[in-house]
C-alpha cells in the first residue's frame, strides 16, 4: 500500500498542471476564435461573390428581361451569352484561381479589374440588370494593395455603375451631373473607409492567427515534454519503492515461506514413513511453493508474472486464454496498430485493468463472450474489455475494483471510461500515453 501511495502522489500534481495548460489553451482559442471565423467568412465571400452576382444577373436577364423585350435570342441573347462566357473565364483565371493559389499580385489584380469593368460596362449596355454583376468591383477593391489603388477601383466602379444607372452620358444636365457626382463621392468615401480599415487590421489579424497556431504547437510540445518529465519522475520514485519492498519481502515473506516448505517437507517424510501421507499437507506444500515463487518474482521485478515472461500484448493473450479456460467463457484478444515499447509502469497498469475487468466479468456479468482489444494509436495506447453480459444501471458500477482501476490509470496520466446498461453488456476502456521506457514518447523512439 505504501508503494502505491508514494508512486501516486507525484502524478496528481502533473495531472493538475496539464489541466491548467489545457484550460489556458482553450481560453486562448475562445478569445480569438471569432476573429479567425471572420477571416474565413471574408475569404469565402471574396471567392464566391463574382460568381453569385454573375449568376443572378444572367438568370434574370434570360428568364425575364430578354423575353419581355421581345427580341429574338439569336440577335441580342447570343451576344450577351458570349459576353457571359468571356466573363466566366475572366473571373476564373483572373480572380478565383489566383486567390485559391495565393498568387494574386497588384499588377495582375489591376489588369483583371480593367477587364472586369470593361465587361460590366458592355453588359450594362445590353441590360441594366447587369448592374448587379458590376458590384463585383467593390468587393475586388478590397484585395488590392496598397489601399489607395483599392479606393481608386471603388471610384471607377462607382462611376461606371451610377453612370449607367442614371443615364448620365445620354443626358448630361447640370442637375443629373451634380447628383451623379454626389452619389459617387459618398459611395467612394463610404467604401474607401472600409478598405482603409481592412488594409490596416487584416494583416494584423492574419499575423495573430499564425501566432495562435504557433502558440498551440508550442503548448502541445510543452505538454509532451511535461509528460516525459512526469514519467521519468514517476519511474524513479517507483524504482526506489520497488527496491525497498523487494528488500522487505526478501527478508520477511520469502524467508518465512522457505521455512514453511522445510517444515512441511519434514512432515511429509515423517508421514510417508508411517504410510499416512495427508492430502492437506501436500496441498499446503504446493501453496507454499507457489507463494515462494511469487515472492521471488516480486523481488526481481515486482510486476505481474505474465509480464515477466512477455510483453504486454502476449501477456494479455496469455491472461485471457487462461481466464477463458478456467471459466468456460469465449474470449478473444485483438491487437491493432504498430506495437511500441512501453514504460513498465504503463504496461503493469493496463495489465491490471484487463485482469480486474475479466475478474468482474466472471463474478457479475453472466456473459457468453468477451473481447479484449489493445490499440496502439501513436501518441496513446487504448485497452478495451467488452462483454455481452447483463450489464448494470448508471451509478451502480462504483465498487472498490473500478475505483482502484481508475486511480491506477490516473497515476500514469490516463483515464478510464466504463459504459454499461442493463441487458447491453459492459465496456471498460482505458486510455494512457504511449511513453516508452526512459520517459520518451514511444512514437519518437520509433521514428529514430
Amino acid at each position: 500500500m505504501t508503494g502505491e501511495t508514494g508512486a501516486g502522489e507525484r502524478p496528481r500534481v502533473g495531472t493538475h498542471e496539464s489541466a491548467v495548460v489545457e484550460e489556458a489553451e482553450t481560453a486562448n482559442r475562445s478569445r480569438l476564435a471569432w476573429k479567425a471565423e471572420q477571416l474565413r467568412v471574408w475569404d469565402l465571400l471574396q471567392l464566391i461573390t463574382p460568381w453569385l452576382l454573375l449568376t443572378i444577373s444572367t438568370a434574370i436577364y434570360f428568364s425575364w428581361v430578354l423575353p419581355a423585350s421581345g427580341e429574338r435570342f439569336w440577335r441580342e441573347g447570343a451576344s450577351v451569352l458570349g459576353l457571359v462566357a468571356v466573363s466566366v473565364l475572366w473571373v476564373l483565371f483572373g480572380h478565383t484561381l489566383p486567390i485559391r493559389r495565393r498568387t494574386l499580385r497588384p499588377v495582375s489584380a489591376g489588369i483583371f479589374f480593367i477587364g472586369l469593368l470593361a465587361l460590366c460596362v458592355t453588359l450594362m449596355a445590353y441590360s441594366d440588370i447587369f448592374l448587379v454583376f458590376t458590384i463585383t468591383g467593390f468587393f475586388h477593391a478590397y484585395l488590392i494593395r496598397p489601399w489607395p489603388l483599392g479606393v481608386l477601383e471603388v471610384l471607377a466602379t462607382s462611376v461606371a455603375l451610377n453612370g449607367s444607372a442614371m443615364r448620365v452620358w445620354a443626358d448630361p444636365t447640370a442637375n443629373v451631373l451634380a447628383e451623379f457626382i454626389l452619389i459617387v463621392a459618398v459611395q467612394t468615401a463610404a467604401i474607401g473607409v472600409g478598405i482603409l480599415l481592412t488594409a490596416r487590421s487584416e494583416p494584423e489579424e492574419r499575423k495573430r492567427e499564425e501566432l495562435v497556431e504557433r502558440l498551440e504547437a508550442a503548448l502541445h510540445e510543452n505538454a509532451g515534454l511535461h509528460a516525459q518529465l512526469v514519467a521519468q519522475a514517476r519511474e524513479s520514485g517507483a524504482q526506489d519503492e520497488r527496491q525497498r519492498l523487494a528488500s522487505e519481502i526478501h527478508d520477511t515473506l520469502a524467508q518465512g515461506l522457505a521455512g514453511i516448505i522445510t517444515q512441511l517437507q519434514a512432515a511429509e517424510r515423517s508421514a510417508s514413513m508411517r504410510g499416512e501421507t495427508e492430502e492437506h499437507v501436500a496441498r499446503a506444500l504446493r501453496l507454499a511453493r507457489s507463494s515462494l515463487t511469487e515472492a521471488r518474482r516480486s523481488v526481481r521485478a515486482l510486476a505481474p508474472q505474465e509480464l515477466g515472461r512477455a510483453h504486454l500484448p502476449d501477456a494479455l493473450r496469455t491472461l485471457t486464454e487462461r481466464w477463458s479456460a478456467d471459466h468456460g467463457i469465449s474470449a478473444q484478444v485483438e491487437v491493432t496498430g504498430t506495437r511500441e515499447p512501453l514504460s513498465p509502469a504503463i504496461e503493469v497498469s493496463l495489465f491490471r485493468v484487463a485482469q480486474e475487468s475479466l475478474t468482474n466479468v466472471a463474478k457479475h456479468a453472466e456473459a457468453t463472450r468477451v473481447g479484449v482489444t489493445l490499440s496502439y494509436t501513436g501518441p496513446e495506447v487504448l485497452l478495451d474489455v467488452r462483454d455481452d453480459g447483463r450489464g448494470f444501471a448508471k451509478g451502480v458500477g462504483t465498487g472498490f475494483g473500478l475505483t482502484s482501476m481508475r486511480q491506477r490509470i490516473r497515476g500514469v496520466g490516463g483515464h478510464v471510461e466504463v459504459q454499461s446498461a442493463p441487458g447491453e453488456g459492459t465496456s471498460v476502456s482505458a486510455r494512457v500515453p504511449a511513453i516508452a521506457p526512459g520517459g520518451r514518447r514511444a512514437t519518437e523512439e520509433t521514428d529514430r
